[in-house]
């Protein structure tokens, strides 16, 4: 009785407490569901991935064609100087022309055999890009020829790119006459140059710079006995910035220089490549009778053979003078850093001399360490020093500066700024050394036995740029 009476009496009270406990539902269902959901999530999410990089790599690959005129990433930018000029040239204002130059372009199958690595690929990688954008620079018919410089947009998928373009006929020619005749990409310069020569008959030279700039295509320079430099310049203007020159058949004696400034600001200065040219011929035997003369009166260590050819070389090509008709002499010998080092000068007939201080050997390399032009009068009774650079990647100027006294000189004095003078020591070959701060102008002074002055010379400060002529800027020349 006692144990139906307690199943009575808990029964409803246990149902009751059971009932009131909120237990949640079987989490199961709804996990499953938000699994399927972003389930097909993620694979919508792949589908659209995968239709999307075909669609980039089918683009990039140019098997799915993009328009011209869709927006690209610029991998390169040619010069904005030549770009954000007007056009040039006596074909600028003629549009009939350039709209069927324009057709050309982009559709000529000549042009892609004609172009390794430009306007339309041979390969099919870069293509023309809107052909509306193609622009002219440049263009204008010379003595014999038709000329044209063309700014062309280039696309390869998503990837664009600007190319400058040269493109040349006969005089007079039609847009279908013209052939591919250079280019470039994005370069540094502002400035094109394009030359055309052969050996039987004149070629030209055509150089477009920044507009209002001034071009010069100089010939055979001239080292005058007093010390300066004179350009045969073989340009004429053909429009603000360009210059046209007429070329004899190559091979030439020199390679020309181009020297583009605005004012009297240098914005670019370089050879004319496209030869060939001339040059020195450093087995000919020209070479080996101006190797002969140049021991003459020598002093110091006595350089070998190789080492004498290879200073007189580099000097005959730097100041572009031939062997036959230039005195070359060696005025001291010995040594810098370790390695064969010299002082020659370089005198074409009836000109200017040119003293060269070079040093180095073919495992470090050949380093020039002065170019100075003097007037010829005196030029062998002047003291000559340069500045020694360190022995390390950079050849940063020192405080040392090499002096080498001439033949007759019994001392040399160095003045630096308003200080008195200080004799420099000099040793059996009449060179020595001496130290003046690197900021401080200094001038050399060679005194015969008898107290008299044989000659000074000031101490020219180091040239941070090699392009140019001894000569052509204040540091490599003593005559103002």
């Amino acid at each position: 009785m006692t144990e139906s009476f307690a199943n009575s009496t808990l029964s409803p009270a246990l149902w009751q407490a059971a009932h009131g406990v909120d237990v949640s539902e079987d989490p199961w269902p709804g996990f499953a569901r938000r699994e399927r959901r972003h389930r097909r999530t993620r694979l919508i999410r792949a589908a659209v991935a995968v239709a999307v990089g075909a669609a980039l790599v089918g683009i990039q690959t140019n098997v799915v064609p993009l328009p011209g005129w869709a927006p690209g990433i610029a991998v390169a930018a040619a010069p904005a100087a030549l770009l954000d000029a007007p056009p040039r040239g006596t074909l600028a204002g003629d549009q009939d022309w350039l709209d069927s130059l324009r057709a050309r372009i982009s559709t000529d199958p000549r042009i892609s055999s004609d172009t390794p690595l430009g306007v339309v690929n041979a390969d099919g990688v870069w293509k023309v890009g809107d052909r509306d954008r193609i622009r002219l620079l440049y263009g204008s018919d010379q003595p014999g020829h038709r000329v044209a410089l063309v700014a062309v947009p280039l696309r390869f998928g998503l990837l664009t790119k600007e190319a400058l373009v040269w493109y040349v006929g006969p005089a007079g020619a039609a847009a279908e006459q013209m052939h591919y005749a250079g280019h470039s990409e994005g370069v540094d310069d502002p400035v094109m140059t394009l030359v055309q020569a052969g050996p039987d008959r004149d070629g030209f030279a055509v150089v477009v710079g920044p507009a209002e700039s001034t071009v010069m295509i100089s010939g055979n320079p001239r080292y005058t006995p007093k010390g300066t430099l004179e350009y045969e310049n073989l340009a004429r203007e053909d429009g603000s910035g360009v210059g046209f020159a007429v070329l004899p058949p190559v091979p030439l004696r020199n390679e020309p220089v181009v020297r583009v400034s605005r004012g009297d600001h240098v914005l670019y200065q370089g050879g004319l490549g496209g030869g060939p040219y001339a040059g020195t011929d450093p087995s000919g035997a020209e070479m080996d009778v101006l190797l002969t003369a140049a021991r003459r009166g020598a002093r110091g260590t006595p350089l070998d053979d190789a080492t004498l050819r290879s200073f007189v070389e580099e000097a005959l090509l730097d100041s572009r003078l031939p062997a036959v008709g230039t005195t070359v002499r060696v005025r001291w010998s010995g040594s810098e850093h370790g390695q064969a080092a010299a002082l020659l000068t370089v005198q074409p007939a009836g000109g200017g001399v040119i003293a060269y201080a070079r040093h180095g050997d073919d495992r470090t390399g050949w380093w020039t360490d002065l170019r100075l032009l003097l007037p010829a009068e005196g030029a062998d009774q002047r003291p000559i020093g340069w500045r020694i650079r360190a022995d390390n990647g950079t050849r940063t100027p020192t405080d040392q500066v090499r002096v080498i006294a001439p033949p007759d000189a019994a001392r040399v004095t160095v003045t630096v700024g308003g200080a008195p003078p200080v004799t420099v020591t000099l040793d059996a070959s009449n060179a020595g050394t001496t130290r003046i701060p690197p900021d401080q102008p200094a001038t050399l002074t060679a005194y015969a036995t008898d107290g008299s002055v044989l000659g000074s010379t000031p101490l020219p400060p180091v040239e941070a740029n090699m392009s140019g002529l001894p000569g052509d800027s204040p540091a490599t020349r003593v005559t103002p």
